[in-house]
């Protein structure tokens, strides 16, 4: 195999062996291989199979999908023979760099789409560049070629990342703070996870008046935020952090598991009974929903598991200030930063992982100065959404905005602030400290570049398939940096 699309990728290089880190073996990269490679071929052939280019990009995002014959079936519906990956693996490096960071932002934007079009909302625009991109893959193009096309990616992203959260909110509503509770009740449970709110709909509608609560992990913590998620009475509260820990959160518990997108790690035995995948995601050997989407399985495991005979204690954690309610406290914001009560803003967000170096990002939370607000968005708040920061005029210093996708309300609130203060985004009191791992980061990466954003710190590590020649790029056009330490970086940002 040959897959480095991702930040734990062996000694940041490659997986090359007979399976990869995330524990994906040969068969069903080469099988991912195979796939991509007939996207391109049917892009190529200027194919309007829309679905199809979605579906199958998003299959190989990593963490979603570890089954060779659930992927091997997308290979069929193509029906075309799959363009010869190595062609783009084997490249010179820069072009080889570039093509990659356009594959990978595309299958990060195919997860949106995904869930966009799971609401019945879709972009002829987006569309349609998922079939240009895909070709140029293809082709033999140079750097002045595939650079613009690379912005493009991120350009192209935003709109969709807009798109979605137009489905989310007019769907759901418009999120709203909440406090969500961790502690887990007597009685059968569900765990969902991933990032499908209509999966988790349709799962609350099924177990009303079931006796069984459902509680939110991961990515879906945000759901608590929507008025029409809320509104059952069993959404009780999130079980657990971020996906890097569900093998040890999930062992032995006595609920049912539903992964509903990216994020799976293969079962451990102590628990693989209880696990059950839908839509994209499959791992052989597990139960999974089909798109009729009857969750009757897992409800049954739920009732037959039975649940804690106790009462299992928790925490509490906030969530739901997307740009809707950050938005509504504009006027108190702009008044707290021309009056010094706020001096800077930092958006510490991105994908969590399994590197003790994630660290950092809990210690750079816990330092910032009391004048200071912490905005955060994706899994990799998990690291620091237990701190207690305090408030600032009654503005929490510590706002969850959301899912990764929610990074189209972060830019918004930028965007805004940057036309109250009559500056540009870069000329705000505004950091950003991102983490990645996986696709959606490098997408959410290239919209960030696409709108000209300076200065952003990148970590736990830089990626792999990027060339010296590439990041030299980034950093002289955008001064994309890695991260140091917290202590250096604040140093560096704070100048007060």
């Amino acid at each position: 195999m040959f897959c480095f699309q991702c930040e734990q990728t062996a000694n940041c290089s490659a997986c090359s062996g007979a399976s990869g880190v995330c524990g994906k073996s040969g068969a069903a990269a080469q099988a991912q291989d195979n796939l991509t490679g007939a996207l391109i071929t049917l892009a190529g052939m200027n194919s309007k199979d829309y679905n199809l280019f979605i579906d199958g990009l998003f299959t190989t995002v990593t963490n979603v999908n570890f089954s060779v014959k659930s992927i091997e079936a997308l290979i069929q519906r193509a029906g075309v023979k799959p363009y010869d990956m190595t062609q783009i693996w084997n490249a010179d490096e820069d072009i080889r760099s570039l093509k990659s960071l356009i594959l990978f932002g595309l299958r990060g934007m195919a997860a949106y789409a995904y869930h966009a079009r799971a609401l019945g909302y879709s972009d002829d625009e987006v569309n349609a560049f998922f079939v240009k991109a895909l070709a140029a893959l293809g082709k033999d193009l140079g750097m002045d070629d595939l650079l613009p096309l690379v912005m493009e990616t991120g350009r192209v992203n935003l709109k969709c990342m807009e798109l979605l959260d137009r489905a989310n909110t007019q769907t759901y509503g418009t999120p709203s703070p909440a406090e969500v509770e961790t502690e887990i009740e007597k009685g059968p449970f569900i765990v969902i996870t991933g990032h499908d709110l209509r999966d988790l709909e349709l799962l609350l509608k099924q177990t009303e008046g079931k006796g069984i609560n459902i509680y939110t992990h991961g990515e879906m913590l945000p759901a608590h935020g929507y008025p029409e998620l809320r509104k059952y009475n069993h959404l009780k509260g999130n079980f657990g952090t971020a996906w890097q820990n569900q093998q040890k959160e999930f062992d032995s518990i006595p609920g049912a598991l539903l992964f509903t997108t990216n994020c799976l790690m293969p079962p451990k035995a102590s628990y693989i009974d209880r696990v059950f995948t839908t839509g994209l995601v499959d791992f052989e050997g597990v139960a999974h929903i089909d798109e009729a989407k009857d969750f009757s399985p897992v409800i049954k495991k739920a009732l037959d598991l039975g649940g804690y005979d106790e009462y299992q204690p928790g925490k509490t954690l906030s969530t739901g200030f997307g740009h809707g309610t950050i938005l509504g406290l504009a006027d108190k914001v702009i008044e707290s930063v021309k009056s010094g009560a706020i001096k800077h803003f930092f958006l510490v967000a991105g994908c969590d992982g399994i590197k003790s170096s994630r660290n950092y990002y809990r210690e750079f939370v816990k330092k910032t100065p009391d004048d200071t607000i912490v905005l955060t968005l994706a899994c990799g708040k998990f690291r620091f959404n237990d701190l207690d920061l305090g408030n600032i005029g009654g503005i929490p210093r510590l706002l969850d905005m959301g899912q990764c996708n929610d990074a189209y309300g972060a830019v918004k609130v930028a965007s805004a602030l940057a036309e109250a203060f009559g500056c540009s985004v870069n000329d705000l009191p505004l950091s950003l400290i991102l983490s990645w791992y996986e696709q959606k980061a490098v997408c959410i990466l290239l919209s960030l570049l696409s709108l000209g954003i300076k200065d952003i710190r990148l970590g736990p590590t830089l990626p792999a398939f990027v060339s010296q020649n590439v990041l030299k790029y980034l950093v002289e056009n955008f001064a994309i940096k890695p991260i140091t330490t917290p202590d250096e970086d604040l140093k560096a940002i704070i100048k007060h």
